[in-house]
């Protein structure tokens, strides 16, 4: 009888723990699912969020333009920013064909014909907020067509091309 109940104790005992590890697993395949899930956002093109239209309103996304430096406008006292970006190619090779991204940057600003977009960040001015610079922001689009950002990200590749020494032949 005594030797039953062990072997009974020490069953329920390894059925405790397989059941903990399993649970244990799911909720690492929870996690690991969950943020992927969180960092796919849609990254889109200005060209893209136009023709998109009003699917992508309130949807978290992330869209890259380059910064048109005379639309800048910077308040410190509410800390609100408001900028414009313009479309930029959103594939490698277009990118390239134009002569890398400055160049693809420097065109984009510079172009008449081209489709933007008017972002408000309220946070502090970044640094790195200039002409031509690359912004990468996350956000949602209001209904009224300004899209409303929550982080910003810039990338200012002709500051770096300047600072690159010749390379050695």
């Amino acid at each position: 009888m005594e030797r039953t109940l062990a072997a009974e104790n020490q069953s329920t005992g390894r059925m405790k723990f397989i059941i903990g590890g399993l649970l244990i697993v799911a909720a690492i395949v929870y996690l690991i699912a969950s943020s992927t899930h969180a960092n796919a956002q849609y990254f889109l093109t200005v060209d893209e969020v136009y023709s998109k239209g009003a699917a992508i309103q309130n949807r978290d996304l992330r869209i890259s333009g380059a910064v048109i430096g005379d639309s800048i406008q910077y308040d410190p006292g509410t800390l609100n920013l408001t900028f414009t970006i313009a479309h930029i190619p959103g594939d490698n090779k277009d990118i390239e064909a134009q002569g890398g991204l400055a160049a693809a940057l420097h065109n984009a600003v510079v172009d008449p014909n081209r489709k933007t977009l008017v972002v408000l960040y309220n946070g502090p001015k970044p640094d790195l907020l200039r002409d031509e610079a690359q912004a990468i922001i996350t956000g949602k689009m209001g209904s009224d067509g300004v899209f409303q950002a929550d982080e910003l990200l810039l990338k200012c590749p002709t500051k770096y091309e300047e600072a690159m020494p010749d390379q050695a032949g």
